[in-house]
């Protein structure tokens, strides 16, 4: 399977946030975000494991029990099931999320 990234359409989730669900499987899924400067993904949680790469911009990252974090172009977090997360974009944001299983949600 293959998936062009030019063929799929940004999906607008509002408050400066877009998402383009890429390449899935029931196992495993890649999407890719888009954030605005300034706008939020609003403390959450999932049943899902989470990995992310954040392909340019930066943000702070807000984890359940943990210290605010701050991360750039380049850097990754792991996200444990069930665990509330979440993200302030400090500059234009755009990342790669990984999820397993594939999140049954976003399709």
């Amino acid at each position: 399977m293959f998936v062009i990234n030019k063929d799929i359409d940004y999906k607008d989730l509002g408050g400066g946030v877009r998402r383009k669900v890429l390449a899935y499987s029931e196992n495993i899924m890649n999407v890719e975000l888009l954030f605005e400067a300034g706008a939020k993904g609003e403390m959450h949680s999932h049943p899902h494991e989470q990995i992310g790469y954040i392909i340019e911009g930066t943000l702070v990252f807000h984890e359940e029990g943990k210290d605010d974090v701050t991360l750039s172009t380049g850097d990754t977090y792991i996200v444990a099931p069930d665990v509330s997360h979440g993200i302030d974009c400090v500059t234009d944001v755009k990342l790669l999320d990984i999820f397993t299983p594939m999140r049954k949600d976003f399709v």
